[in-house]
């Protein structure tokens, strides 16, 4: 190119730039363009007989700093994982002079690391400051399930003139004239009781931590929380009977040769043990029926799914209890206890089903 030529070329750019021509795309000096999108970038070429995909809106989750408080709710949560899993190693009860564990077998060692396990790997997000309200919402939740559990393993430590007799600890049928604590008693009564500390943290954390989506679960949520509500419900009325109970007798009576039918006193349920228990059993109803109705409404949407995943470990939990015990030669499986392993796995497809929504492709404007 001779020099007489480079001057002109170089006039007429500045005065595209001045005049605010934008020179076309895939010339040498083309500024990049800043902003596009997979779906918006790609355009068909004319005369190609293709068509521009329409535009399309993903999921998206804007978190901001992540508080202290937030931080410690996550530590007081792998606290309390840790302590449960510890809480399985030593005796648990020993009761009329025979040790007993937490959780006997692969079922009942399976109930009792739900709750634990789901709480330690929140809670190391948590700490890491990985979606702070899914890890806030989970503590809540799980803190207030807690304190009815709390009282009734209060209750179970306990001994008293009432108690006297037969009960299900640790998924066995076991006479419980004589109770006294062991080290796994104490650690679990120590890993309720952070879960509850780990929910009054994550009360005052939620107002100060920023953590918001677009939106795309608001239309759907006032059905979940009537399902979850419908779910609520039959889980309290699973819990009003045992999971495992007595088999009946059959009895011939010796004059008359006639077959009387005869019920055994079976275990006792939730809400017809005394004192703590009693308590601890209306308080854990109360609290599933309350965080059923507020899970599906918190915001955004990974708040909810932590909501639904703290109620889903618990009601499981209590729901292979109930097999474990009804695999003793005594008992069997009644069904308020299957009943109660169906609302455990509806509870986990709830959450999951919250967990998968996406927001539908944008029609063309």
């Amino acid at each position: 190119m001779s020099a007489r030529q480079r001057p002109a070329r170089e006039t007429g750019t500045a005065a595209a730039r001045r005049s605010g021509a934008r020179p076309a795309a895939g010339r040498r000096g083309e500024p990049p363009v800043r902003g596009r999108t997979a779906a918006t970038s790609r355009t068909s070429r004319p005369g190609s007989g293709r068509r521009a995909p329409e535009p399309t809106v993903g999921y998206s989750v804007v978190v901001g700093t992540t508080p202290l408080a937030a931080r410690i709710t996550g530590g007081l949560l792998v606290l309390a994982g840790l302590l449960g899993v510890a809480a399985l190693v030593p005796t648990y009860l020993v009761l009329t002079g025979r040790p007993v564990g937490l959780a006997d077998g692969p079922v009942g060692v399976l109930a009792a690391l739900l709750v634990p396990l789901t709480s330690l790997a929140v809670g190391a997000s948590l700490v890491a400051g990985r979606l702070p309200k899914f890890g806030l919402a989970h503590a809540g939740v799980a803190g207030a399930l807690a304190l009815g559990s709390l009282l009734i393993e209060l209750h179970n430590g306990s001994q008293s003139v009432q108690r006297a007799g037969r009960e299900v600890l640790g998924g066995q049928w076991l006479l419980t004239t004589s109770v006294d604590r062991g080290a796994g008693w104490w650690l679990n009564v120590a890993s309720l009781g952070c879960l509850v500390l780990a929910a009054v943290c994550a009360v005052a954390a939620w107002g100060r931590t920023v953590m918001e989506d677009d939106g795309a679960l608001d239309p759907a949520r006032p059905g979940l929380a009537g399902l979850a509500v419908l779910l609520g419900a039959g889980t309290v009325l699973c819990l009003a009977q045992p999971a495992a109970d007595l088999p009946e007798l059959l009895v011939t009576n010796p004059r008359t040769l006639e077959q009387i039918v005869v019920e055994q006193q079976g275990p006792q349920a939730l809400y017809e043990r005394p004192g703590w228990a009693l308590l601890g059993g209306l308080l854990l109803a109360g609290a599933l029926l309350l965080c059923s109705v507020l899970a599906p409404s918190l915001r955004p949407r990974l708040a909810a799914v932590g909501g639904l995943l703290a109620i889903t470990a618990v009601v499981l939990s209590a729901a292979l209890t109930g097999v474990r015990a009804a695999g003793t030669p005594e008992l069997e499986w009644s069904l308020p206890g299957a009943g109660l392993l169906v609302t455990g796995v509806a509870y986990a497809g709830l959450t999951l089903l919250v967990w998968r929504v996406r927001r539908r492709p944008v029609p063309p404007g």
